[in-house]
């Protein structure tokens, strides 16, 4: 196979991970998939790596390049099979984020998977929207460890009867809409594998993984050998544990990078408790936007990277710590840490911290006469860089999705949007500004409870070489000040105002 092939093979599996999404996004019943995006696909061989994805949600992706061998491994595979899991400690990110996995065969041999991860804003939590301020995972949602949906093509009516039930439609649709999107994935993936023949399609496999493992192993050579630390803080954990420590360590060698978290502040009682695959997310996310843009995203990538952190420690939590949070919020603070001690070696190349946090919004209401849930997160001030100022208002690092459309939230919830605006002059001042914020307003049309979970509202992103921080964000409701992290009963007619954090600047002014 030579170059030109495989760079073929690249893109059309690619293509298929990105036509997964398409169908996923058409069929999907909520808001949340099929206008927030809140989605990822991709392919995998048969051992579990990672060999294409779409350029969708890194937070999804990374932790299932992670964990997927696990997952994979602990089952016998047959045509027709269909597995569903959410647990955050085989795999998973946090309840909300349900995953399906699908084999593929081609002349009867099992080849690989593909799979998909959607957020669902309903996953059984008593707290409506499923992002409650927990204190276990028992208190996020309905657990689900990995389990057939379909084996050999028949479904588990019993299991789609108490999904179903205890989910309510609109969840079951959506899940109905991932297994579309993963049958789709199997019809185009083995049509390639059988015209290619099955030798050919491992072979490309192998290759694709060798040539993204050469790319990094050369990319990251811009990194000086050396040893850099950094440190950072979340602002608590919604039960008065307030400066939570995340420490990091990157020792570069030749041919390999040690990301080392001891020093990290131990798990604690609310949820913003990370699992591993998360955090691994998070670190292979920060080393892939120093590869070239046309690297392919499969396991050989990361493979020159090693990863430590202690056990039961905040990025390392061992079951039954909450984790709704760390899969949005601990993540970024990650990427930030890493970002952080990367820009000690590479103050010419890394840009100031982003707003650092995903501003998690969950409401609505559960009641015999009237249920919904509605999630969102929203954007703020990306970090100024060497190149240039921050984007102001947009999702930075670990999301990549979009905001709901007012449109769509309006027509579909009993809320009404009264402001949306860029949060003028929240961005750090530098040589290169960062980014502004946003401010969002919503006016509860009805009862209503809303959860809160943001970060970045006590310790400002930073800026580097000279350049200041970032604003903090705001929580208010009806101008007054709320924590960063709660939970609130409300009613018609109040109002909830989100003012997100801006980016920190690079350089001095």
């Amino acid at each position: 196979m030579n170059q030109i092939e495989l760079a073929i093979f690249v893109s059309r599996s690619v293509a298929i991970c990105e036509e997964m999404g398409a169908v996923l996004r058409q069929a999907a019943f909520s808001p949340n998939i099929k206008d927030r995006l809140d989605f990822s696909c991709a392919l995998f061989d048969a051992d579990g790596r990672l060999f294409a994805q779409a350029a969708h949600v890194p937070v999804h992706l990374g932790s299932m390049a992670f964990a997927m061998s696990y997952i994979v491994g602990e089952k016998v595979w047959h045509e027709g099979d269909m597995l569903i899991f959410n647990d955050p400690y085989l795999g998973g990110t946090h309840l909300p984020d349900v995953t399906l996995v699908q084999p593929f065969f081609v002349e009867g041999e099992l080849q690989g998977f593909v799979a998909n991860r959607a957020h669902h804003a309903n996953i059984g939590a008593d707290s409506p929207g499923s992002m409650p301020i927990s204190s276990s995972l028992e208190e996020e949602g309905l657990l689900i460890a990995p389990t057939f949906l379909y084996q050999k093509g028949k479904a588990d009516e019993a299991l789609f009867a108490y999904l179903n039930a205890e989910l309510g439609a609109n969840t079951s649709g959506d899940l109905a809409a991932q297994c579309s999107a993963n049958t789709l994935g199997v019809q185009r993936i083995e049509s390639l594998a059988r015209n290619s023949g099955r030798k050919l399609f491992q072979q490309a496999v192998d290759k694709t993984n060798q040539y993204g493992l050469d790319i990094a192993l050369k990319s990251l050579k811009v990194i000086p050998v050396g040893r850099y630390q950094f440190e950072d803080k979340l602002d608590d954990d919604g039960w008065a544990n307030q400066d939570l420590q995340i420490v990091v360590t990157i020792q570069v060698s030749e041919d390999q990078l040690t990301v080392d978290f001891t020093g990290t502040c131990g798990q604690v009682k609310g949820n913003v408790n990370c699992p591993l695959s998360v955090t691994a997310a998070a670190v292979f996310y920060c080393f892939r936007c120093l590869l070239p843009e046309y690297t392919p995203a499969c396991s050989g990538v990361f493979k020159p990277i090693k990863l430590l952190a202690p056990e039961a420690c905040l990025v390392n939590a061992q079951r039954p710590a909450a984790t709704a949070a760390g899969n949005v919020e601990t993540s970024q603070r990650i990427v930030d840490c890493v970002f952080g001690a990367l820009a000690k070696a590479l103050p010419e190349l890394i840009p100031a911290a982003s707003q650092g946090t995903m501003n998690n919004v969950a409401m609505g209401i559960h009641q015999d006469d009237i249920s919904w849930d509605y999630y969102e997160t929203l954007g703020g001030g990306m970090g100024g860089g060497p190149q240039g100022a921050g984007i102001s208002a947009v999702q930075s690092h670990m999301t990549n999705t979009l905001n709901t459309p007012i449109e769509s939230l309006e027509m579909h919830f009993p809320i009404r949007i009264r402001r949306y605006q860029i949060r003028r002059g929240s961005g750090g001042k530098g040589r290169y500004p960062g980014g502004d914020g946003l401010i969002r307003e919503y006016e509860f049309l009805g009862p209503a409870e809303a959860t809160l979970i943001t970060e970045r509202r006590r310790h400002p992103p930073w800026g580097l070489c000279g350049g200041l921080p970032g604003q903090v964000g705001r929580n208010m409701l009806d101008g007054e000040l709320l924590p960063g992290k709660c939970q609130l009963t409300v009613q018609a007619g109040q109002t909830l105002r989100i003012e997100t954090p801006g980016g920190g600047a690079w350089g001095e002014d």
